[in-house]
């Protein structure tokens, strides 16, 4: 019944759209695919009162904002590998970093190959997939991949720092190509420097030379910056916005009441960085610059983000171009106590997405729709005029566009695996409807529940009191498990 409905929802939407899509004597329309490692919401368009993003700020107003955007899984391969195939964790098969998505899944299609499948010129500069950890990008993605020598990640002192944090590993026997124990360097830096002379401007600047190259031909370029992803490096300028004594830090730095300690994280990730503490909270001037850091990275590639919408207004490209911009997940930035992403938490799932196609309605619109990243593929499809893949796991949310308060999805769904000392390997399910989320913890083996999280975001928003054993909700609990077994297919629009 909910295949047949399923099939049925994507036959009228495609009879109800078919009037409005692009004419086939019309330029094809080409897309410009900005995904940002590791941004949170925290924007100017977002309602953030500090953080300085003009130029995204701008893209915001000349399309659709979605404050209610899902990543599938907080963490970098399974989020972008589940974003590219409009597929879900559990059928990409990739819930980790090392894992490349086609040796589960082969005949994956992606969404940059199916643009190159349909005529366009797909290119991507910067980080798309994840490459890290043993894992590899995707030629089948790609009309043309450019080898090229990147611009540093560090500014000066950053760079001499880790020459010398490398040489004492080599020293040591330590394998510097094991992502687990190689030196990291600095969390943070704030070099005077051009910003073309770190990695992220160098990546702008070589969209730019593609922009120009490929100005006559439809194409598809997906620019990946990698900015604010730890380490926090952006020129000094960035810095300067921002007044460190005015930085606030998180006020509910414990984790959420009644929470299953499962469900937390200890923030490995930042903890490889020089001089912060193995075990143990943040100092406050720790955690005070680490959110300066992390608001001057944003800032900076906003500025780069910036330069590429005005290279398409120059080469006179705005007009036939759908522009996205997306985060791969959130990031914790002190709340419940916690750093980085990898937890099920409103923080770390929660994604900013941002699209502007030309001529839309309602430009400048938010909408509180629930949308998840298995939408995008189905959707950059649809308003460029191409045939959607079957199999896909997401639909598309080009209705929204031009009503942004029509009704949508009931729920979105995400996950996060866990490894149990002792016990195996434990998966974190969640389902977050307009007013809920809740979270079961199975271990995967007999599927046994270690534990339950129900949060009420309408009145505890930040999620600091887990009500999953309240008497009183014991039927709410149950509705939202029910539907959480039921799947994505039961929570699609009516």
């Amino acid at each position: 019944m909910t295949q047949v409905r399923f099939a049925l929802f994507a036959g009228l939407l495609g009879l109800a759209l078919a009037g409005s899509s692009r004419a086939e004597n019309q330029k094809p329309l080409n897309v410009l695919f900005i995904a940002v490692d590791d941004l949170r919401p925290e924007l100017g368009c977002y309602g953030h009162p500090v953080v300085k993003t003009p130029n995204i700020d701008r893209l915001a107003s000349q399309g659709t904002l979605f404050t209610r955007a899902y990543c599938q899984q907080a963490v970098c391969n399974p989020s972008r590998a589940s974003l590219m195939t409009a597929l879900r964790p559990e059928s990409t098969g990739v819930m980790d970093l090392p894992t490349y998505f086609r040796d589960k899944r082969p005949n994956a299609v992606t969404v940059a190959q199916h643009f190159k499948e349909n005529g366009y010129h797909s290119q991507g500069i910067g980080k798309i997939y994840h490459t890290g950890h043993g894992n590899k990008d995707d030629a089948l993605s790609w009309s043309v991949r450019e080898k090229f020598k990147r611009a540093s990640r560090f500014g000066p002192e950053g760079r001499k720092l880790l020459a010398r944090l490398r040489r004492e590993a080599k020293a040591k026997g330590i394998d510097l190509k094991d992502p687990r124990i190689n030196p990291r360097g600095l969390p943070w830096e704030a070099p005077d420097v051009a910003d073309e002379l770190l990695t992220d401007g160098d990546f702008c600047e070589r969209a730019i030379k593609i922009l120009r190259e490929h100005k006559d031909e439809p194409f598809f370029l997906a620019v990946g910056f990698l900015n604010p992803h730890l380490p926090f490096v952006a020129p000094k300028k960035y810095w300067d916005l921002y007044d460190p004594e005015k930085i606030e830090l998180a006020d509910n730095p414990h984790p959420p009441k009644g929470s299953p300690k499962v469900a937390h994280t200890s923030w490995g990730e930042l903890r490889k960085y020089y001089g912060m503490p193995k075990k143990g909270p943040l100092s406050e001037e720790q955690a005070r610059t680490a959110i300066h850091g992390y608001w001057a990275a944003t800032s900076y590639v906003d500025a780069l983000v910036g330069r590429l919408l005005n290279e398409l207004d120059r080469l006179g490209l705005r007009d036939d171009t759908v522009v996205i911009l997306w985060g791969d997940h959130g990031w914790q930035l002190g709340e419940h106590g916690f750093w980085c992403k990898h937890t099920n938490y409103e923080v770390a799932a929660r994604v900013p997405l941002i699209i502007s196609v030309p001529g839309q309605k309602n430009a400048g619109a938010k909408s509180d729709a629930l949308v998840e990243f298995v939408d995008v593929f189905p959707t950059l499809s649809d308003v460029c005029g191409l045939s959607t893949p079957e199999g896909l796991e997401g639909v598309s949310f080009r209705p929204l566009l031009d009503d942004p308060n029509r009704s949508w999805k009931k729920a979105a769904f995400h996950l996060y695996p866990r490894n149990i000392k002792g016990k195996g390997r434990c998966l974190g399910r969640a389902i977050r409807t307009d007013r809920y989320r809740l979270v079961e913890w199975r271990m995967l083996k007999d599927r046994k529940l270690v534990g339950r999280e129900l949060y009420d975001l309408e009145n505890d928003p930040d999620e600091n009191t887990n009500l999953a054993k309240r008497p009183e909700l014991a039927p709410v609990v149950a509705q939202l498990s029910g539907e959480l077994k039921a799947g994505w297919r039961d929570a699609l629009p009516e």
